[in-house]
């Protein structure tokens, strides 16, 4: 057993190294010397009979053997971990704050169910939301300003790990009064030349819908650029043009009649979501509860 913390301690110190770049940053990281992070590397590199490493200046880079290392190793750390909180919160009450930033049409919809599950199954944990955009859900994340971070269509970066959550369907949204409203499903070619109610370009919903309209040779006229879900809701309500938005954003619009919903034929688009956390980053047993919440099924 104590042999392969050890190798779990090596390997981490190659994956930070390979991370930073630097053989200093690992040392502070595992709290060593940089000879000793030296001295662990070349046991590695003895152990697989090859190198792993290339220096550049002062940084340091994988060689094609140290990425297939660190990518397995990667997996192997991030698992351990996993299983080290598991094991240490057992019997652990589930206490403290946790700090979660969330992209605005997450946090009015998929969040709003489970804050207030989560309160009244943890009444003594405090939970501190902040609304904000993608790319600041990523930078708060990386500083360490918040335990957990939620967003569409999540990406891999580089001292981030995604948490995969159950992805929304997405829909399209017209007036009651719009021709489409009296039909239940529509071929997306059928929006083509459309007046189309659009989010900012700069916002990952946007590219995708995007990519979505170019894949079917689609074109919108774009009337409308909007950052956030609950504006467009409003332009499409008073018949300024149609849009494509999650379904479970629209739920007490359908319902009241404000707005009519129709699914697409022969395909169903998705929008992506995940937890992204800092790598190496101890989540605590109530942000792990959080997680798990929200990786249920929405109803």
């Amino acid at each position: 057993m104590q042999w392969a913390l050890m190798q779990v301690e090596n390997l981490k110190v190659f994956c930070d190294l390979v991370e930073s770049g630097s053989f200093s940053q690992s040392a502070i990281r595992n709290f060593i010397t940089q000879s000793a992070v030296s001295q662990q590397i070349r046991s590695l590199e003895s152990r697989f009979n090859t190198p792993l490493l290339v220096r550049q200046g002062r940084s340091v880079y994988p060689t094609e053997a140290g990425r297939v290392l660190y990518e397995g190793a990667r997996e192997i750390l991030d698992r351990f971990e996993r299983v080290d909180l598991q094991l240490r919160s057992m019997g652990e009450e589930t206490t403290g704050t946790v700090r979660i930033a969330t992209i605005y049409s997450v946090g009015l919809y998929e969040m709003s169910m489970v804050i207030k599950t989560f309160l009244k199954t943890y009444p003594k944990v405090k939970l501190h939301v902040e609304y904000s955009r993608a790319n600041r859900v990523y930078e708060a994340c990386l500083k360490g300003d918040v335990d957990i971070g939620i967003v569409t269509y999540p990406k891999a970066r580089r001292g981030i790990l995604v948490i995969p959550l159950p992805a929304d369907t997405m829909i399209l949204i017209c007036s009651p009064q719009h021709p489409f409203a009296r039909a239940r499903q529509i071929d997306v070619c059928k929006l083509n030349g459309q007046n189309f109610i659009a989010f900012e370009r700069d916002i990952p919903s946007r590219r995708a819908i995007d990519q979505i309209l170019r894949g079917h040779k689609v074109e919108v006229r774009i009337v409308m650029e909007l950052d956030n879900i609950e504006t467009i809701k409003r332009s499409v309500e008073i018949g300024a043009g149609v849009s494509i938005v999650p379904q479970i954003s629209v739920q007490r619009e359908v319902q009241t009649g404000a707005l009519a919903e129709v699914h697409f034929t022969r395909q169903t688009f998705l929008r992506p979501l995940g937890v992204i956390v800092k790598r190496n980053r101890s989540l605590t047993l109530a942000a792990q509860k959080v997680i798990e919440l929200l990786q249920r099924p929405q109803t």
